[in-house]
């Protein structure tokens, strides 16, 4: 299992420091039956900052 997660998407409630993912958990699902590249999943386990949380 991989020990470091890494992730672009600031306004996510789980984004750490150093672009790590902080999320005990990670759910991604493919938007088809069977995905044939990144553009075709989805992270589920993003859950949007507040606002405030961000600046």
């Amino acid at each position: 299992m991989a020990t470091d997660v890494l992730c672009e998407v600031n306004n996510c409630t789980y984004w750490a420091s150093g672009n790590k993912c902080d999320a005990s958990r990670i759910y991604v699902v493919a938007s088809k039956n069977e995905a044939a590249n990144s553009a075709e999943t989805d992270c589920k386990t993003f859950q949007k900052k507040e606002e405030d949380a961000i600046n």
